[in-house]
């Protein structure tokens, strides 16, 4: 049973950092790709920022290129989210989502298979 735990959002300021782990248990990740979604409140879901698990690639939406990073600890089984200059606009729930194909289809949603329970990031201007 694959797991997939949120955890480090919260209230910031504008400009400020937040880093979100997402805690994977149930399998090997070693195949998977791992994705950040989000969803504003009266907005769609939207994909953020995603890594293959076996070679590191990283994909971003452009709206937050240069300010978020992604990546992963292989001894935590964990996955990143580090956000820096966070704006008002990326006030939203944050979701951890993973890919048991490893596919490069980074930024549709249809392709993750599981997904965590999400986690609240509020940035006040």
């Amino acid at each position: 049973q694959v797991q997939l735990v949120e955890s480090g959002g919260g209230l910031v300021q504008a400009g400020g950092s937040l880093r979100l782990s997402c805690a994977a248990s149930g399998r090997t990740f070693s195949g998977y790709t791992m994705g950040w979604f989000r969803r504003a409140p009266g907005k769609e879901r939207e994909f953020v920022a995603a890594i293959r698990w076996s070679n590191g690639y990283v994909y971003y939406v452009d709206s937050v290129k240069g300010r978020f990073t992604i990546s992963r600890d292989n001894t935590k089984n964990t996955v990143y989210l580090q956000m820096n200059s966070l704006k008002p606009e990326d006030t939203a729930v944050y979701y951890c989502a993973a890919d048991r194909s490893g596919s490069y289809n980074f930024g549709r949603s249809s392709v993750y298979d599981y997904w965590g329970q999400g986690t609240q990031v509020t940035v006040s201007s």
